[in-house]
């Protein structure tokens, strides 16, 4: 008789970057994030400021826990979340997914595109909480899903629902700027597919929504000297007003859920950035629990399991 192979007990890791539940969290989350090095204390003061004005801290985790609640009741699998700058701590977690008995683990990060900046420090985190808590279970680590057709699907739903709104008010065709997130040029200097990523996920979205005008921008750049890739938000709603567009549609799309880079940096900043332009701005509805997000991440771990049972039958 062939041999039987046990059944692994397999769990999911959600990772994402953290951010602050109170306003008095900030100075030490950006510790966090920048790895012990300070910030000049007006920056800080700045950065406080912004978050105050969104309510004084992030909904990132509660909308995290969500996205993972819903994700273990479609998977029937253990999901347990974790961030790498702020609570839960991927080091905290680690030893939790231990003691429940997990003995393989299927890692996806809350940021589809891969950058050494993020994934690439997310997966440096977890191996150093696995190699502290002296674990050796397999992990399927799952380094980018840019082009997921249930991600690229899920955005594009927003982005046709937040259009067809924004042309009844302004009478005539929208254009529309598709952003992510702005890395340091150095970043893609040194080989990182980010920006590529980017590229091809917008251009898959605009695609999927049908949008006749669109542009794809980089926003949330660091307060930092040295150059972040663009171009900026701030630069293609000029464009939008030199060419007499009264109302632009900004469709976030390297983030899945609510929080500050959405809150302040769109509906604040950038709103008030193109009112002074004369411009009406709208946005898409963030994820947040969209049925199809969740369907993507659940093919996503889907996949990996196939992979590695097929590996075992071997």
């Amino acid at each position: 008789m062939p041999a039987r192979h046990k059944q692994t007990r397999w769990g999911v890791l959600l990772l994402a970057h953290g951010a602050p539940d109170r306003l008095d969290d900030v100075p030490e989350f950006l510790l966090h994030v920048r790895n012990g090095r300070p910030l000049p204390p007006p920056v800080v003061e700045e950065i406080k400021h912004r978050y105050a004005l969104i309510g004084g801290g992030s909904p990132l985790l509660r909308h995290s826990r969500r996205q993972a609640e819903l994700l273990a009741a479609r998977l029937g699998l253990p999901v347990f979340l974790a961030m790498r700058n702020w609570h839960p701590f991927i080091a905290e977690v680690i030893p939790q997914i231990i003691r429940e008995g997990v003995e393989g683990l299927v890692v996806l990060c809350l940021a589809p595109h891969n950058s050494r900046t993020s994934v690439g420090l997310y997966r440096e985190r977890l191996d150093d909480a696995l190699s502290a808590a002296g674990a050796s279970l397999p992990v399927r680590f799952i380094e980018s899903w840019h082009d997921h057709p249930q991600l690229i699907r899920a955005f594009a739903e927003k982005l046709r629902a937040a259009l067809a709104e924004a042309q009844v008010a302004a009478g005539s065709p929208v254009p529309v700027i598709l952003t992510a997130h702005s890395v340091p040029q150095r970043t893609i200097a040194a080989g990182d597919p980010y920006d590529a990523q980017v590229k091809e996920t917008v251009a898959l979205i605009a695609q999927a929504a049908g949008c006749p005008l669109w542009q794809a921008a980089y926003q949330s750049q660091g307060m930092t000297s040295e150059p972040w890739i663009g171009p900026t938000v701030e630069s293609a709603i000029d464009q939008l007003a030199a060419a007499n567009h009264r109302h632009v549609l900004i469709a976030p799309i390297g983030f899945l859920c609510d929080h500050v880079e959405i809150l302040y940096d769109v509906d604040i900043a950038f709103r008030n950035y193109a009112r002074g332009k004369g411009l009406t701005l709208h946005r898409t509805q963030s994820l947040n629990d969209s049925s199809l997000l969740i369907e993507a991440l659940a093919a996503l771990v889907e996949a990996e399991l196939a992979v590695a049972a097929s590996a075992t039958r071997a």
